[in-house]
């Protein structure tokens, strides 16, 4: 299976210590297996930071989400009401309980996959978090999302598996 990081940089060793806080699965290095998601992702940040769009592609085994040697959290290829707490736990600057297992601040676990909150999904949470809609409206307000997908790994005993294979 192939998958995709969207950049500006050819990346040639990955630093966990480098990837962004409050993410849709905590911190981590975030990879898709849609080519067309990654080069928009590499588009948005060349045209944020500069540079020239790369997409940096791996090789990992088709069958990594089943491994028993990692923790991982799959939430496969449709949003859900458990996704949607996940995604707003790992979001949110002031949710403090981190051995909850609805959230990845503490990286408790190893690859989380799923789909994308994109800026929709983004204005839904937020409308949740300040009352202004049921956990009922949210849910339905998640339904018909177009689909995206997003492997995030989140530490080096993840990043083992990926194989750099080159860049787009």
């Amino acid at each position: 299976m192939l998958l995709y990081h969207g950049s500006n940089l050819d990346i040639q060793n990955i630093n966990l210590a480098m990837c962004r806080p409050y993410k849709d699965f905590g911190t981590g290095y975030y990879l898709t297996d849609l080519q067309t998601q990654a080069e928009n992702m590499a588009k948005r940040v060349a045209r944020i930071h500069g540079g020239t769009p790369i997409v940096n592609v791996y090789e990992i085994n088709d069958s990594f989400l089943d491994s028993t040697e990692l923790r991982i959290k799959n939430f496969g290829r449709y949003v859900s009401p458990e996704w949607a707490v996940f995604v707003m736990n790992n979001r949110s600057r002031t949710f403090t309980d981190y051995q909850n297992s609805a959230c990845n601040l503490d990286n408790k676990y190893d690859i989380v996959a799923g789909p994308v909150a994109d800026d929709s999904m983004a204005m839904l949470f937020r409308q949740f978090q300040n009352g202004l809609i049921d956990f009922d409206m949210l849910t339905k307000g998640m339904t018909y999302k177009k689909l995206t997908s997003q492997y995030s790994f989140h530490t080096p005993r993840a990043l083992q598996l990926l194989q750099k294979v080159g860049v787009l």
